[in-house]
């Protein structure tokens, strides 16, 4: 390969790291996006050099542009303890950042609910700070009934999936209280949302489409790429278990099985 063709990898690989560049807007991109499809040594040098970066590529296309994941250890990774140590929530560590994860897996689950959601590449989801709150407060009330029922049956749940140990922490935290300056506070459940969906919205992942219900987003094919990863998760599976999440009607427009209003 020439050195020609290594700086053009890296800077499909530099494309990627933007997360709200797409090729449809840039003419560049556009040419390294069909290159990489339609030539395979272009392909694996460039899959070569985001490796030595410590990346993995995980989808190239028209639609969601160069879609990329850190490996561990990778000085691009987004570590959920550091993610979670910016809330000025006090909670052992460790809760805190199931907490935060158990967020975004019900914000995954509640964008793309069905396997057939991942499949279709023309899907787009939609999810609601208040939504995501409702399916994560359901998911709690279905574990601590689950383990109130062990307890009966003189069954503790002493080996826990990873969703059971945080439901206890997230239910007893209000879930909406305003500053004083009329902001959502960060110690709600919401505003623990609402910071995730900004996150995620940040990263390219979902656009704001309206304030309502606290601030309502839909997907973006670069998320979908991500969710497809995800939805191999073990605590991904056991969310969508817990049956509360449901497909309102056959247009796939999406909500929580119990009511927005809590």
């Amino acid at each position: 390969m020439k050195n020609v063709d290594v700086e053009s990898a890296a800077r499909l690989i530099s494309f990627g790291m933007r997360p709200k560049q797409l090729p449809a807007r840039d003419v560049v991109y556009a040419d390294l996006v069909r290159r990489y499809g339609e030539d395979s040594a272009f392909k694996q040098l460039t899959n070569s050099v985001a490796a030595g970066l410590g990346l993995m590529v995980l989808d190239v296309s028209f639609q969601a542009g160069a879609v990329l994941a850190a490996t561990d250890e990778s000085v691009f990774e987004i570590k959920m303890d550091s993610y979670a140590r910016q809330s000025k929530i006090r909670e052992r560590r460790e809760t805190e950042k199931v907490l935060h994860g158990l967020v975004h897996l019900a914000t995954a689950a509640l964008g793309y609910p069905r396997p057939d959601d991942l499949a279709n590449d023309t899907y787009v989801g939609r999810v609601s700070v208040e939504q995501v709150d409702s399916v994560v407060r359901e998911a709690c009330r279905i574990l601590d009934e689950r383990a109130a029922k062990a307890e009966q049956n003189n069954d503790p749940l002493s080996d826990a999936p990873e969703l059971e140990q945080a439901w206890r922490a997230y239910a007893r935290r209000p879930a909406a209280a305003a500053t004083k300056d009329g902001r959502m506070s960060s110690d709600t459940t919401r505003g623990m949302v609402s910071r995730a969906l900004r996150f995620l919205a940040e990263q390219g992942f979902l656009v704001q489409v309206s304030g309502e219900q606290g601030g309502t987003y839909r997907t973006t094919p670069r998320y979908q790429v991500q969710v497809r990863e995800l939805a191999a998760d073990s605590a991904f599976a056991e969310l969508l278990e817990l049956n509360v999440v449901a497909v309102s009607d056959s247009a796939g427009s999406l909500r929580p099985t119990i009511s927005d209003t809590l």
